[in-house]
């Protein structure tokens, strides 16, 4: 997402560099979203991935979101003859056959999840889609789903100040036996002092601006001392935190940059004890953080906040 203008202006010679030095150190899930950019991300992944690459990754898409061409948001359409529309600009984007994951970005409240997975369950048995995941759908949305068909995994966001997965969705995945790709690992750069540029879509969220953004300031200069008491680099101790809490779970990592990318495949070295974990939940946690993750409008249509 963030190499297609969410945060601010985009190198596309840095980005395809960025994703095939990632493939190299053996990165294999690339997640996307046809919205990304109004499909600016796919073709910049299918550029990147073209060739023998192309079997060295899984390709996670997200449909349904609807944009205008002055870049609003639009609401959301997964009617089966949208979502078959919307998969095939993506094969075409993409440059491939299939897909390996394909997800609804957001429940559409107009269409009942049954029929939207019995949609691309047919795109399953075609060979178009190989797997079908969910994003930001409450664990009610989940079991419905997967008793229509198997359910690859959920894509949630959740760190160390955004943590509302734990109570209900995360133990419902474990029980079904699905996995989880984890956004938002580094909140959007909020843990670690990452400012909004221009044509930022960050200067949009609450957690950024305002008595919030000076609040949260402060938060994230505590989680950047407890890193570096630690050895790591603010990015490495988020990203290290997710996984000792949920080391099924796959964290997705934004790296924009080669060296973005580096520190993050850093944190794959780095482990937090037990004793760790807890300190960092005393310091750091969502009762610190002032601000909801989206505007108020967004979090009412959320599922997954339901």
């Amino acid at each position: 997402m963030g190499m297609s203008g969410m945060y601010g202006a985009d190198n596309d010679a840095q980005s395809i560099a960025v994703i095939q030095a990632a493939i190299e150190r053996g990165v294999t899930l690339l997640d996307t979203g046809d919205f990304y950019g109004t499909g600016h991300n796919e073709l910049l992944i299918g550029k990147a991935i073209a060739g023998a690459r192309r079997d060295k990754v899984q390709l996670s898409v997200k449909f349904g979101a609807l944009r205008g061409p002055d870049g609003g948001w639009n609401g959301v359409d997964t009617r089966p003859a949208a979502i078959k529309n919307f998969l095939a600009y993506s094969l075409k984007r993409l440059g491939v056959d299939y897909v390996d994951i394909y997800r609804p970005a957001r429940l559409d409240p107009a269409v009942p999840i049954e029929e939207t997975i019995g949609t691309i369950a047919e795109l399953v048995k075609q060979g178009y889609v190989r797997q079908i995941g969910l994003s930001e759908v409450g664990a009610d949305t989940v079991r419905r789903a997967h008793a229509v068909h198997p359910i690859a995994d959920l894509q949630i966001e959740y760190s160390p100040i955004s943590r509302a997965p734990e109570d209900k969705i995360f133990p419902a995945l474990h029980a079904l036996g699905i996995g989880a790709t984890l956004y938002g690992v580094l909140s959007r750069g909020l843990l670690t002092g990452s400012k909004p540029q221009t044509n930022d879509f960050r200067r949009f969220l609450p957690r950024f601006f305002g008595e919030n953004g000076e609040k949260n300031a402060a938060v994230a200069a505590r989680f950047g001392t407890l890193a570096v008491s630690w050895g790591m680099t603010p990015g490495q101790l988020a990203i290290a935190w997710v996984r000792a809490k949920e080391p099924r779970f796959t964290p997705l990592v934004g790296a924009r940059t080669l060296a973005q990318l580096a520190d993050a495949l850093g944190a794959l070295d780095r482990t937090l004890s037990a004793g760790q974990v807890a300190e960092l939940e005393t310091q750091v946690n969502p009762d610190a953080i002032s601000g909801t993750r989206y505007p108020p409008q967004q979090m009412a249509h959320l599922d997954s906040e339901h």
